[in-house]
């Protein structure tokens, strides 16, 4: 094959990876607009399924490429919506689902069998989990607190809906915490369940 063909079909591979990556993004940015509440948690915790086209192209196409849509979700999303905590919440929320995407993606690349996915995505959900637990105490519901009237509105918020939630400590352990394992499972069981209906008609990076 000569090197022009070849630099042919790399540039022509190249522009198929950037168009699925955008789609996927695209995608992930339309379900992060549906949103569901949950009747454990104060209403802005809600669940959305934008994880989903990004594990799966993360799955696809590595875990960089997993960082690369989530960062271009959060950038549409803040372009879209604005933000109330200056950012903070929008980088808090990034870390948040590359805290599930790439040991997922880590994982599954060294051994791409079912298997391996269902234990990447089991690790990337506690991952997701602990990251969130962390950034949601000393970022993101300072953060909030800031913009809604001190955290002893947070803290009130959370108990209305779980009088378990008591002070912080506890609203990170029943209202955080639950949430992002909840969505890492879900997140995790549609993934499994679209995943190679998807990767069938895309390019995978191997």
């Amino acid at each position: 094959m000569s090197s022009n063909v070849m630099t042919k079909n790399n540039t022509s591979t190249k522009v198929r990876f950037m168009a699925q990556i955008a789609m996927l993004t695209t995608v992930a940015e339309i379900l992060m607009l549906f949103e569901i509440p949950l009747p454990f948690a104060p209403s802005f915790y809600e669940i959305d399924f934008s994880e989903v086209p990004i594990l799966i192209g993360c799955f696809i196409m590595g875990p960089a490429a997993g960082v690369m849509m989530e960062f271009l979700k959060i950038l549409l999303n803040f372009l879209i919506n604005g933000t109330m905590t200056a950012g903070v919440g929008e980088l808090a929320n990034f870390l948040i689902g590359c805290a599930l995407v790439v040991p997922a993606g880590m994982l599954y690349r060294m051994r791409k069998t079912r298997k391996q996915a269902i234990i990447g995505m089991a690790v990337g959900t506690l991952c997701m989990a602990v990251v969130g637990g962390v950034l949601n105490a000393f970022v993101l519901l300072p953060a909030y607190a800031a913009a809604f009237g001190g955290m002893d509105a947070i803290i009130a918020m959370g108990t209305a809906v779980n009088g378990s939630i008591s002070g912080l400590s506890t609203f990170v352990l029943f209202a955080v915490v639950p949430f992002n394992l909840l969505k890492g499972i879900l997140v995790s069981i549609v993934t499994f369940i679209l995943y190679k209906y998807v990767s069938r008609v895309m390019i995978h990076n191997d």
